[in-house]
């Protein structure tokens, strides 16, 4: 059960991932990045069962078409409400949601799909645990994507870049740093990121329309681990989803379902910034 729940955690902390790197960089919250989770699933899935690509291409193809999608998101309609109250900001992103899940039905239908992996159906022996390689799966693709993101803000001069301007956009402007161009990359690193959770999530709990509603699980999971936290992200993932696992044998039925907003009302009332962010102040 832990490891069942540290394989769901980690579909949490990818989808949290994408919250914060969006967070930091424009201070907008996307709440469809669930969405874009399950279009990220959807594409693989027609990638595999349409164009007959074997998983890999599916998967670098499905990544690359949501990063695309991503910066055109940003391009076309989110960079507009830059500025404008944050309300107006959360409403266009839920609505985005709707439209991408109505999207989604009309080109794919309401019933669930699935595609075959390299791992269905495949088991790991060690000691006395059997291990479902789909899991085994979910955590390895996130340890590595893991890496590669935080080779690429570390030693990157387009990484470096993003966190400058996720820093203090003036001065990223007036250091010649194209804050247009970084904020669409960095929807597309997000919505790359989203579609890497689809398709690595595919494989347990199939794909329909409504798994973008993991969504508000996963902004459980960057609350906790602190909004503004990359790190953060990760853990607090892991975190939910080991809790829910647990919830739901030790505590009465229903109580897996809500783990995830009790958590999140807690951490509210008792750490606001989260275990790894930190208290901001400003001055009005």
């Amino acid at each position: 059960m832990l490891l069942n729940g540290l394989a769901a955690g980690c579909i949490y902390g990818l989808i949290a991932l994408g919250f914060v790197l969006i967070y930091k960089a424009t201070e907008m919250v996307n709440f469809a990045q669930g969405d874009l989770m399950m279009l990220g699933a959807f594409v693989a899935f027609t990638l595999i069962e349409g164009f007959g690509f074997n998983y890999w291409i599916a998967f670098i193809g499905a990544v690359a078409i949501m990063a695309a999608f991503g910066y055109l998101l940003d391009t076309l309609i989110l960079r507009r409400v830059i500025g404008q109250p944050q309300f107006a900001v959360v409403m266009l992103t839920i609505g985005l949601g709707f439209i991408f899940r109505s999207g989604a039905s009309i080109l794919w239908g309401t019933e669930t799909r699935a595609f075959d992996t390299p791992f269905t159906g495949g088991v790991m022996r060690a000691g006395g645990l059997v291990i479902a390689d789909v899991n085994a799966s979910i955590v390895a693709g996130t340890a590595v994507l893991c890496a590669v993101l935080y080779a690429f803000f570390r030693y990157t001069r387009i990484g470096v870049a993003m966190q400058a301007a996720s820093q203090n956009q003036l001065a990223a402007y007036y250091m010649g740093i194209p804050v247009k161009r970084v904020f669409s990359l960095i929807w597309a690193i997000s919505a790359g990121v989203a579609a890497v959770a689809g398709i690595l999530l595919a494989p347990v709990a199939l794909i329909d329309v409504t798994i973008g509603l993991l969504g508000l699980k996963a902004f459980s999971a960057a609350v906790l681990g602190g909004f503004g936290s990359i790190p953060g992200a990760v853990i607090g993932g892991l975190l939910i989803g080991v809790i829910e696992q647990f919830a739901g044998i030790y505590l009465p039925e229903g109580f897996k379902d809500v783990a995830a907003y009790v958590v999140i009302l807690l951490v509210l009332f008792l750490r606001p910034q989260g275990l790894f962010g930190n208290i901001g102040r400003k001055r009005v």
